[in-house]
Parts: structure tokens; C-alpha cells; sequence
């Protein structure tokens, strides 16, 4: 409990009104659905904790989104959005393991914040080379799934891939990926919800989502402009 309270103290009061802003209103989103599946919500809960502390360049933040990762899928399977499962159990989740012992690895002067850091040439190659091959490659696995919506499906993990291996490399720019993913599953979500009407809190989920990853972006600007003035 002293790790707990001692996370949310260091939360700015900014920090600590758009994360108590997030909650209550996806939360509000579920309750006022009415039918809807509680592992969403906690699911949504746990995805919009886990932003907060992400912007703060925490590594509780990549391993609550870990647990997000499972519990989104689970979600995902139920609508058959094998894209979105993949996404997360093959891609999303294990790169935030691989993230969360990158930050825990390298903190900046012992703090809790990592140390924020910009890709060279090398490392911007890669991220074009591998979300072509990985965007081609899961395409052709989506269809041979018969994914529904599967334009939306594919953008989703080239959107989600560049996200994560950004967030792996410590940049900054990672949130503005994850901004552009949460536009494509907000529209993916959409979709579903023309169908199924109980999906509708999930596209408010992925719109809060937007707003924290908003604010992620210009955390981490500062998070840099101020460690690379201590240097």
C-alpha cells in the first residue's frame, strides 16, 4: 500500500485530475450502457491507470499494461477481432515486458522516471522496415481469418507496432503513435458498435485513451527538455 500511495502522491495535480477524470467517466460510460461485460471495465480501468504512469515514464505503467494486454484480448475474442488479439498477446504485451526491463534498467538518476532518450538513424530504418513487414505479414494472417473489418484491423497493428517499439526505444514520439492507434480502434470499435450497442463504452475507453496519450506526448517533451538540461 506505501508503493501504492507513494506512485499517486508524486502524480502532479493536473496528473491526478485527468486520471480521476479518465475513471469516472469510462466508468460512467459502462454504467450508464447498462448490459455490458465487467471485464471490460476493468480492463478499461487498468488500460487508463496504466497511461497516466506511462506519461510519467514509470515502469508500473508498462507492466499494468501488460495486464491490460491479456484482458483486451480476451475482449477482442469475443468479437472475433483476431487482429486486435494478436496485436496484444504477440506484439503489444511482450514488447511491454521488454519495455519495462528497458525503463527499469535505465532510470534516470536513480528515480523512479526513466531516462528519455532519441532514435538515431539505425533505429528509425528499423521502424519502417519492421511495420511494413509486420503490417504485410498480419495482414495475410487476418485474412486467412476472415477478421472483420480488416483494413481497420491492419492499420491497428501497424499503428500499434510503430507505438510499442517507440515506447521500447524511449522516445517521446511513442505517445503520438499510440494517439494515431487509438483514433484507428476508436473507429474499429465503432463498428462493432453498429452491431452490438454494448460496445459503445469501449469506443469512450479508447477516447480517453487519445486524451491521456495527448498528454503523454507533452510529458515526455518535458520529461526530456529538463533531463537534458541537468546533463
Amino acid at each position: 500500500m506505501g508503493y501504492i500511495k507513494k506512485l499517486f502522491t508524486s502524480l502532479s495535480v493536473f496528473e491526478l485530475c485527468l486520471w480521476l477524470f479518465s475513471i469516472i467517466t469510462v466508468t460512467a460510460s459502462f454504467l450508464l450502457a447498462g448490459n455490458f461485460n465487467p471485464l471490460t471495465l476493468i480492463a478499461s480501468l487498468i488500460g487508463v491507470t496504466s497511461l497516466i504512469f506511462i506519461a510519467k515514464g514509470y515502469v508500473i505503467g508498462q507492466v499494468l499494461m501488460i495486464v491490460f494486454g491479456l484482458l483486451y484480448s480476451i475482449i477482442s475474442l469475443q468479437y472475433c477481432y483476431y487482429g486486435e488479439i494478436i496485436t496484444y498477446l504477440g506484439m503489444t504485451a511482450p514488447i511491454a515486458l521488454m519495455s519495462a526491463i528497458s525503463w527499469y534498467r535505465n532510470p534516470y538518476k536513480n528515480s523512479p522516471e526513466v531516462t528519455v532518450s532519441s532514435l538515431n538513424a539505425l533505429h528509425r530504418i528499423l521502424l519502417v522496415v519492421l511495420t511494413i513487414i509486420v503490417t504485410i505479414v498480419f495482414y495475410f494472417i487476418l485474412k486467412a481469418f476472415n477478421t472483420p473489418n480488416l483494413f481497420s484491423s491492419t492499420l491497428s497493428i501497424a499503428t500499434s507496432f510503430s507505438a510499442s517499439y517507440l515506447a521500447l526505444m524511449r522516445s517521446p514520439v511513442y505517445a503520438v503513435a499510440y494517439a494515431v492507434n487509438d483514433l484507428v480502434l476508436i473507429v474499429l470499435w465503432i463498428l462493432a458498435s453498429m452491431e452490438n450497442t454494448s460496445y459503445i463504452p469501449v469506443v469512450m475507453c479508447f477516447a480517453i485513451f487519445f486524451i491521456n496519450d495527448l498528454y503523454g506526448f507533452v510529458s515526455w517533451q518535458k520529461m526530456k527538455k529538463r533531463q537534458s538540461s541537468d546533463i
